[in-house]
């Protein structure tokens, strides 16, 4: 009897064990689906109000930003004075392609397609694609907030692999 009991809390064991992974990872597959749409929107507010707006929307206090030939920006008053400056010349949306999120579920990252759009010196419209990696922590509050935004510019097609 006692062999009998000790393989069936054996079999139960195993069965809970297995459940939990799975409800773990699905929880983890709803996390970074949800991290996707915030940056979708983060995007969508872009091109509605301005990537100023939408930067300073999204912004943790810590944040730090990446940009070509400069300097790490770091904290949200660095950036707020480097917003000061109006962003009604160009166009910024991307388009995240995938991400990931810690297992504790309060960190992560997307990564996708950017396009600038801005008139040339010569009044001409130019679209610029370009790379970019933003990383994210979910706050006390439960809202995810970006801490390092960078991007590289100038892709061609997003599936070639020799551009």
């Amino acid at each position: 009897m006692n062999r009998t009991l000790y393989l069936l809390a054996t079999a139960i064991l195993a069965i809970l064990s297995l459940t939990a992974c799975r409800t773990e990872e699905s929880k983890r597959q709803e996390t970074i689906r949800e991290l996707m749409d915030i940056d979708r929107r983060f995007s969508d507010l872009s091109l509605e109000k301005g990537s100023h707006e939408a930067f300073l929307h999204y912004i943790d206090d810590s944040c730090v930003l990446l940009r070509p030939n400069r300097n790490p920006i770091i904290g949200r008053a660095n950036i707020e004075a480097l917003y000061k400056v109006p962003d009604t010349t160009f166009i910024l949306t991307w388009d995240p392609l995938s991400g990931d999120v810690s297992r504790s579920g309060d960190m992560g990252y997307t990564y996708g397609i950017f396009t600038v759009k801005m008139d040339s010196p010569a009044g001409e419209k130019v679209e610029k694609k370009g790379t970019y990696v933003t990383i994210w922590k979910k706050g006390r509050d439960g809202n995810w907030k970006f801490v390092l935004d960078t991007g590289n510019q100038g892709i061609g097609s997003p599936n070639s692999v020799s551009d």
